[in-house]
């Protein structure tokens, strides 16, 4: 565990994570691994703008971190380092001050609003 930041380094891999992991195992010799980390890279980009979109309708923000944590954040400049995205949730909730519904009417009716492109806008 890193005393500065209280991370641990040794992590087992999510399951949202977990094909791209067998993938790279299952690789030809000699194939070129800077390929699998690029798509792990992108798929994870992918998610986490996708999981923007649910946590904006309360009020939260979920950034990548090195490409092995995510840090979600309040309105009011509260954080919390997060292992995957299996663990965001509760975390989510914590910060929120309430229970989240993933299919409460008023997100799930705001989700199918947003054009197609606002899953990538970075924001």
């Amino acid at each position: 565990m890193c005393v500065l930041c209280g991370q641990d380094f040794v992590a087992q891999v999510h399951w949202t994570d977990r094909h791209l992991e067998d993938r790279a195992r299952a690789a030809a010799p000699g194939s070129d691994p800077t390929e699998h980390q690029r798509d792990r890279r992108r798929e994870r980009a992918h998610r986490v703008a996708l999981t923007r979109k649910v946590l904006r309708h309360y009020g939260l923000k979920l950034d990548d971190w090195g490409g092995s944590k995510y840090v979600l954040r309040d309105g009011k400049g509260r954080s919390e380092i997060v292992q995957d995205l299996g663990s965001f949730w509760p975390a989510a909730e914590r910060l929120a001050g309430r229970t989240l519904d993933p299919l409460e009417p008023r997100l799930v009716e705001a989700l199918g609003e947003e054009p197609a492109y606002a899953a990538t806008d970075g924001g």
